[in-house]
């Protein structure tokens, strides 16, 4: 026999009790959770935003304090640079200078008593001029580029000449010495008389040799000209202050002529 329930559908319990409500609450069930992801991940999403927002305000502000200080100290910056500029400038100048006080007070040592000066001209370059003075690129100055003195007096005879210049290649930082002229005075110059003559003319005795020698300093630094050939002078002085000296020697030694 085939065995009947007889309990009505609605009431039967287990596996193969009919479903009462159908699928519905499972589709809602499914719905809710992907809202519910849906809303997880949008709040995810908000807060990276905000964090980020947070972080590039935070970035913001670190850049305005480091611009504040930044500019708090840009005077000492500039103040280093001015000094490491002017430090720079001040050695630049240390060492192209020339000691034209040392070399003075060496002429002055080594100068001989039968030689007298008229002028004297120290210049650092060929083509600085001097007031006065001469100067300039010309002869056998322009053949030095660096600093060179420029020397016309008069010495007892050749001899005399040629023990001055000798005395000069004494002087600490000569490189050459070079005689551009020595000359004794003519006949038609001297007269015959050997009497004085007025001016830079020195040679007041027949024996007496004019001369022109130039002292070159060619391992000093070359100093810049300024445009057009022209600057000022480091020293430019004409003086007959051996002269007197060279003419008691002269008066001694009038019968040796």
């Amino acid at each position: 026999m085939r065995p009947v329930n007889l309990i009505p559908a609605e009431e039967r319990r287990g596996g193969a009790a009919p479903l009462r409500t159908g699928y519905m609450p499972y589709v809602l069930i499914g719905g809710l959770v992907l809202l519910l992801v849906g809303v997880v991940a949008l709040v995810l999403a908000g807060n990276q935003v905000s964090e980020r927002e947070t972080e590039v305000a935070t970035l913001e502000r670190e850049d305005a304090q480091a611009e504040a200080k930044a500019q708090s100290l840009a005077a000492y910056t500039e103040f280093r640079e001015l000094s490491e500029a002017r430090v720079a400038t001040v050695s630049e100048l240390a060492d192209s200078r020339f000691d034209w006080e040392r070399v003075m007070r060496e002429l002055a040592l080594i100068l001989p008593g039968d030689v007298s000066l008229v002028s004297l001209v120290a210049t650092v370059a060929p083509g600085v001029t001097v007031e006065g003075g001469g100067g300039g690129a010309s002869g056998m100055r322009a053949a030095a580029p660096g600093p060179a003195l420029e020397l016309e007096g008069c010495a007892k005879g050749q001899n005399g000449v040629a023990g001055f210049v000798t005395a000069l290649e004494d002087i600490d930082g000569v490189t050459r010495v070079g005689v551009q002229s020595s000359e004794l005075p003519s006949e038609k110059d001297d007269g015959g008389g050997g009497g004085d003559v007025d001016g830079d003319e020195c040679r007041t005795h027949e024996w007496v040799a004019k001369f022109s020698i130039v002292v070159a300093f060619d391992a000093a630094p070359v100093a810049e000209v300024a445009a057009g050939g022209e600057a000022a002078p480091v020293a430019a002085e004409s003086s007959e202050e051996e002269e007197s000296e060279s003419d008691e020697s002269d008066e001694g030694s009038e019968g040796e002529g």
